[in-house]
């Protein structure tokens, strides 16, 4: 991309003000004079740098956020979501430069950065209709002249941790529910991704301002381990929502439970199709194609195992192979390029490794070893795709490779397909490709996939922002984006009224106190 487009972008969103709403960034402005800088995987070329927030600055942030939380708690839930359907607007307005800065820091390619930018807007626009329907219970009680009910209230700060893959989107999940269920937010975004967060956060500040709301409502800051130990340790946070890798998750998770804390947390995928002999395989190919190479194999809900019947395993592996040949991979803002970069070069090298520990362990490479980061001069992180047929109980196959690098395993019956897919630490996506009515619903069933997503007759990847999202085992249990999610961002209070004049007690007890007349 030319330079003075680029700086014709970026200006859309950074303003020179040292001061973005209630974070100061590290305590800098954004420009070429601070200490840490990031470099785009497209070229290799550092085009930005930030600096990480100073212990004070944290602490101030918390403090800003917690005060403001005891105003924006009373406002009316529908007025908050008028706040996030004004966000979602600008977004709008916004969609082409908002992609085009995803594509610029996380490699991603455009149509499917346009893809994520249209994600933020759809959950805003189910935020904005959920501020209507924060729904309690009315509970049938057993006792005379009482009523019973169920109220969800605002929990307070809550403190956001997101990936580079979807520096903008997984951020709007959990910013507009928390937004509309009452609480402000801190933002810690992926230090890989730090302008997509700045043109995330100051879309959200103009969107308060025009709403006459505090800046101190939202709130970001960069930093790395010692600035998110810092945020999800301290004792005002509320709610601490984490996106990331399982060994992250851990991390995070053992140092809020020290202080009796909430977590939401999604994590890593290992995610597996099984393509059965009734499958439509065209279909599946084209499943499988995406799955696998969306983001650059860079995605949660990325397709990592591929269980086939024996029967069709040679022929999907063919059709593969050649598709996988021609794979174009390159800029990502080349629309002939169906891949882009991988996220920097470590996430190469870590597939590389992934690659030789596999055919140690008994894997065939089907694909040409001729990995783009080996002998050549190329600029950028640009690594070719590969497929390795192993058998399922290699260790290997039990880790998750974050880049575009699909082991295939055979299988005999359905039980023994659903038994590999389930073999594996982590539960987040899982697929099945099948004509079989039988073979669907036991997949779908309790005694099929274990998995938080479970689809039939499409890929892992993709999901809808109406379902909620996540997985379960090491994928953490959380829920975010649809349906209920927005009870994980508030407290429940279960409230009995008393109209009556007696104190009759549950469960027909008797406890009759002298009146010491």
């Amino acid at each position: 991309m030319h330079e003075a487009t680029l700086k014709t972008i970026l200006a859309r969103f950074y303003s020179n003000d040292k001061y973005y709403g209630s974070a100061y960034l590290g305590e800098q402005r954004f420009d070429r004079s601070t200490k840490v800088e990031v470099f785009s995987p497209n070229n290799s070329q550092a085009f930005a740098s930030i600096s990480h927030a100073k212990p004070e600055t944290i602490n101030r942030i918390i403090a800003s956020a917690s005060a403001e939380f005891k105003h924006w708690r009373d406002t009316p839930a529908p007025k908050r979501g008028e706040l996030i359907r004004l966000f979602a607007n600008k977004a709008r307005a916004s969609k082409q430069q908002l992609a085009t800065v995803i594509s610029l820091e996380a490699g991603k390619p455009f149509q499917e950065s346009l893809g994520e930018v249209q994600e933020l807007i759809d959950v805003c626009d189910f935020a904005v209709g959920l501020s209507r329907q924060l729904y309690g219970l009315t509970i049938a009680t057993e006792r005379p002249n009482h009523r019973m009910m169920e109220q969800w209230h605002p929990i307070g700060p809550v403190v956001i941790i997101t990936a580079f893959n979807f520096p903008m989107a997984v951020w709007a999940w959990n910013a507009a529910l928390s937004l509309i269920c009452g609480n402000t937010i801190i933002w810690k975004p992926s230090s890989q991704t730090p302008l997509s967060a700045i043109a995330c956060h100051q879309l959200l500040l103009s969107a308060i301002k025009d709403f006459g709301g505090s800046p101190e409502l939202s709130s970001l800051v960069f930093g790395e381990k010692a600035q998110v130990e810092q945020l999800v340790e301290h004792r005002d946070i509320a709610l601490v929502s984490a996106t990331g890798s399982c060994a992250m998750g851990r991390a995070v998770n053992c140092r809020v439970a020290a202080r009796m804390g909430r977590t939401l947390l999604e994590l890593g995928g290992n995610n597996a199709m099984i393509v059965c002999p009734s499958a439509d395989l065209e279909l599946a190919i084209r499943a499988i194609t995406f799955s696998a190479l969306g983001t650059s194999g860079q995605r949660c809900t990325t397709l990592r195992r591929l269980i086939v019947h024996r029967s069709l395993k040679h022929q999907v592996l063919t059709k593969l192979k050649m598709i996988y040949s021609t794979v174009s991979i390159g800029d990502p803002f080349d629309e002939e390029n169906l891949m882009g970069p991988l996220i920097n070069q470590q996430a190469i090298n870590t597939m590389n490794a992934s690659i030789d520990t596999a055919i140690e362990q008994g894997g065939i490479l089907i694909t040409d070893d001729n990995r783009l980061s080996k002998g050549s001069n190329q600029k950028g992180c640009y690594s070719r795709p590969a497929i390795i047929d192993i058998d399922a109980t290699a260790e290997i196959v039990k880790q998750e490779t974050f880049a575009p690098l699909l082991y295939v395993h055979s299988y005999d019956s359905l039980d023994q397909a659903i038994e590999i897919q389930n073999s594996v630490s982590q539960g987040l996506s899982s697929a099945i490709f099948t004509k079989d009515m039988a073979e669907a619903e036991i997949f779908v069933s309790a005694r099929g996939s274990d998995c938080g997503i479970v689809n039939v007759n499409i890929g892992t990847s993709g999901a809808e922002i109406g379902g909620a999202f996540g997985g379960e085992k090491e994928t953490g249990g959380g829920r975010e984006s649809g349906s209920d999610a927005w009870k994980n961002y508030m407290r429940r209070t279960t409230n009995t009224i008393n109209y009556g004049s007696e104190l009759p007690l549950a469960q027909g007890i008797s406890f009759d106190i002298p009146t010491g007349d």
